[in-house]
Order: structure tokens, then C-alpha cells, then sequence
């Protein structure tokens, strides 16, 4: 029962950080969100907002890094293609005011995060893992071990850019657009030989 109510209380944090970032996300919202009494903070999270600002960010990096890792494809551009049609979901709902919990941890939390640095590690780890795994799809579909690391960096460039600006315009056209751009300098034919694909190509 215990875990179960933190790791609500952690859910609940994970659509705070979403929705209004860092500093908005507040322990009330919290409990009123997971249902768990106001004596739960102090038992499951004594390192306050900060401690559970950590464990939400890691969360959701490994909820996700879980999701990119069941990717199927057989060819870079058929990784790019499975990639793109899975988070476009998360950017529609940037589009209606979400955002990315991982890199809502990398924003000033004000005054009640006292040590901003661990944050900004967890969500750089977090980054890291995704391109790590999209790497690894890259390479395995026969891409260089250097081609796939550029484009698997660009791909979550891509995702992160997007929650911000679909977020701006309230629309998902801006995702859209850049991922057509990023298709079309993909090999059509998805052949590991061909060199259409080559740092700098964007």
C-alpha cells in the first residue's frame, strides 16, 4: 500500500511537471491529484519538492526510454518512421498545453530546489538513455555507429523542439513540418549503403 501511494504521488508529478513545470508544481496539487494524505510527503519524499522532482524525471526517462525500446523496424528510415508516429501523440498533447516532464526539470524550480544541478543530471541522463536506444535501433538497422548517434540526437532535438513550439502555436503543425523535413533527407529506399543520410545533411 505504501508503494502504491508513491508511486501515485509520483505519477501525479509527472503530469504537474507536464502541465505547469518546476516552480508551478506544488505538493497540494500533488495530494489532490494521487488521493494520498499530507503525511505521505514527509514519509515517502523527507528531501521535499526536490526529491520528488527526481524521482518523477527518472520515471518518466525510463517509462519512455521502455517505449523507444519497443520500436520495430528494419531500416533507419523505418526507425524514424515508427519514432515519429509514436510520440506524436505526447506533442498533440504539448499542442493543448502539456510539455515534457524530463526537460520541465532543467527550468529554475525557484526557491524551493536548493540544488538545480541534480536535476538538470537527471534529465541529461534521461536524454542520453533516448538517444542511446535510438542509437542502438539506428545502428542495428545499419547505419555507422556515428551517422546513428547524429541522427538519433536530431530525433529527440526534433521531439523536444516540438513540445515547445506546438505548445506556443497551440497547434501540432509545427512537429509535422519537422518531421516531413527530417523524412525527406532519409534514403527513400531505407538502404544502409546509401550516403543521401551524412552528418550535415540537415
Amino acid at each position: 500500500m505504501a508503494a502504491d501511494t508513491k508511486s501515485r504521488m509520483i505519477s501525479a508529478a509527472i503530469g504537474l511537471l507536464q502541465r505547469h513545470g518546476l516552480a508551478a508544481m506544488s505538493f497540494t496539487d500533488v495530494l489532490a491529484e494521487s488521493g494520498a494524505a499530507r503525511g505521505a510527503i514527509y514519509h515517502h519524499f523527507p528531501g521535499g519538492k526536490q526529491q520528488l522532482a527526481l524521482e518523477a524525471a527518472r520515471r518518466n526517462a525510463e517509462d519512455v526510454r521502455g517505449h523507444l525500446h519497443e520500436l520495430q523496424a528494419r531500416t533507419p528510415r523505418e526507425v524514424v518512421e515508427a519514432f515519429l508516429a509514436n510520440v506524436r501523440h505526447v506533442v498533440q498533447a504539448s499542442a493543448g498545453g502539456g510539455g515534457c516532464a524530463v526537460a520541465a526539470v532543467t527550468i529554475d524550480g525557484g526557491a524551493a530546489i536548493a540544488d538545480q544541478s541534480s536535476l538538470r543530471t537527471v534529465a541529461a541522463e534521461g536524454f542520453a538513455g533516448w538517444v542511446g536506444e535510438l542509437t542502438g535501433k539506428l545502428t542495428h538497422a545499419g547505419m555507422s555507429s556515428s551517422q546513428a548517434a547524429d541522427l538519433a540526437t536530431l530525433m529527440i532535438v526534433t521531439l523536444e523542439g516540438a513540445h515547445i513550439l506546438c505548445r506556443a502555436a497551440g497547434s501540432i503543425a509545427p512537429f509535422d513540418r519537422a518531421a516531413a523535413a527530417l523524412l525527406s533527407a532519409l534514403p527513400s529506399s531505407g538502404c544502409p549503403g546509401d550516403r543521401t543520410w551524412q552528418r550535415g545533411a540537415l
